[in-house]
């Protein structure tokens, strides 16, 4: 019989993600998965699963889990407090939680997002080849709520467990490399300026579609309409307020305001973990 997890307490956003969907660009499906794939990473090999095994990604305010089975949880990512029936737990390693007890990952001390694994992994069912929630698509396990049961898989190790690891320090400042964008000329040469020169800070409208940002507007030198056009994971889109987004996970296959830039992957991950309010600063590649 398959253990499950039912939840307790949802936070305030707790999704299931895994590494995501990828190829499927061409029929409109965003790839979603962990917005800190690192981290997601990381507290899937303290456990032994699969790099790629589901975890529950929370989003400031942590949930509440309780095993029908005794099982083995990471919590990681943004650092968060732990307890199990109330009594503290370690972060960042191994936990032991009995059959009946509840889990508690708290509010995040510092970052946004936390991760939540287990020993086999979230096994809900795949859709197009991921078990992660697409928020803006709808594909894969809605939002968590109160009361929902989670099914996990086997226990089996896919490698060998680690019983410790160094995790990353959510960022008190972002610098994000940027390549130039498709669009860039469409805006005047002292908007480019300003985006690799001004300090912007993490606007709290921020989530898994995109990081938008508050600062100087960018002025541009085309004002006409675009036809819209594909977008890449790290997109950096300069809606009409000027205020440049950088595109996550969950962001939309196309759209129709001009790309200035683009950040890489491997500089995502910070930005999943950047809490509003953080200063962000552009740097040109």
């Amino acid at each position: 019989m398959t253990a499950t997890l039912t939840v307790v307490r949802p936070g305030a956003l707790t999704t299931v993600q895994d590494c995501g969907r990828r190829g499927h660009a061409h029929l409109g499906v965003p790839r979603s998965g962990a917005l800190d794939a690192a981290a997601m990473a990381l507290a899937n090999r303290l456990l032994g699963n699969a790099p790629d095994a589901a975890v529950l990604e929370t989003t400031l305010t942590g949930c509440a889990l309780c095993p029908d089975r005794a099982v083995t949880v990471v919590v990681g990512g943004a650092p968060c407090p732990v307890t199990v029936d109330a009594s503290p737990a370690a972060w960042g390693v191994p936990v032991h939680v009995p059959a009946g007890a509840v889990l508690d990952a708290g509010g995040a001390t510092a970052g946004v997002r936390s991760y939540v694994a287990v020993a086999g992994g979230i096994a809900v069912e795949p859709v197009l080849g991921s078990r992660s929630t697409d928020l803006l698509s709808g594909l894969g396990p809605a939002q968590l709520r109160s009361g929902d049961v989670l099914p996990l898989g086997s226990a089996a190790p896919h490698s060998v467990p680690a019983d410790l690891a160094p995790w990353p320090a959510p960022p008190a400042a972002l610098t994000l490399p940027l390549r130039p964008g498709p669009r860039a000329d469409w805006f005047t040469p002292a908007a480019l300026r300003t985006l690799i020169s001004a300090t912007y800070r993490v606007s709290q409208h921020s989530n898994r579609i995109g990081l938008r940002t508050e600062g100087p507007p960018l002025e541009r030198v085309r004002t006409g309409e675009l036809p819209s056009e594909g977008m890449v994971l790290g997109a950096v889109q300069v809606p009409p307020d000027g205020r440049p987004v950088v595109f996550l996970h969950d962001h939309p296959t196309t759209g129709g305001y001009p790309v200035i830039g683009v950040v890489p992957e491997a500089a995502l991950a910070a930005a999943a973990q950047a809490a509003p309010g953080t200063p962000v600063r552009f740097t040109l590649r």
